[in-house]
């Protein structure tokens, strides 16, 4: 099964990529905030719960949002198998899905990461502010804290993957399918 952390700053490409990505390797998609939705819409207990924080205005804890991956994982064994999109966002989230991954057999493939310069991100989030129609692509004060916050935060866990030799980092500037010739390749070789 291969499962792949796609990872990278706000605006390096992942949305884009991901989904070139999940249709050329018929893998499964998880994207957290898609859980949220998910498990909130449906009213289940794991949406409950993590609506009770957040609208106490805290974040979701990490044990909430692993077992909402493991729910998606666990409805879909027989899948190629995952990308990880935007999750996990820390270290600590990092080693629980190893730990909750490997209860199942699983492990993670690789990371890979986009990296794109600090000033071309801001321009390509301001760019999609344009059709995305989310208020946090539009103001600059929100857009330089989310990169503050992925590096500060999120960042880190490249290091993670790193020390386990499943990194592989990818210039995330060129053509759309220049970056994902470079993606596919490495995923390619880990199919192997």
């Amino acid at each position: 099964m291969l499962n792949i952390v796609l990872f990278g700053p706000p605006g390096a490409g992942k949305g884009t990529q991901s989904a070139k990505i999940i249709e050329s390797h018929s893998l499964i998609h998880i994207a957290t905030g898609d859980l949220f939705r998910k498990h909130m819409g449906e009213n289940t207990e794991l949406g409950q719960l993590a609506k009770s924080y957040m609208d106490a205005g805290n974040l979701v804890p990490d044990q909430v949002v692993i077992g909402m991956v493991e729910d998606k994982i666990q409805e879909n064994l027989d899948a190629n198998g995952f990308i990880f999109d935007g999750f996990p966002r820390t270290v600590n989230q990092a080693d629980a899905l190893d730990k909750m991954l490997e209860k199942h057999g699983l492990s993670i493939s690789g990371m890979v990461a986009l990296e794109v310069p600090e000033d071309e991100l801001k321009a390509r989030i301001k760019e999609r502010a344009k059709t995305s129609g989310r208020v946090d692509d539009q103001d600059d004060e929100k857009i330089n804290n989310r990169i503050q916050v992925y590096n500060r935060e999120t960042s880190p866990v490249a290091e993670y993957y790193r020390n386990q030799e499943k990194f592989t980092a990818i210039n995330g500037v060129g053509s759309i399918d220049g970056i994902y010739d470079a993606i596919n390749s490495t995923i390619t070789s880990l199919e192997v």
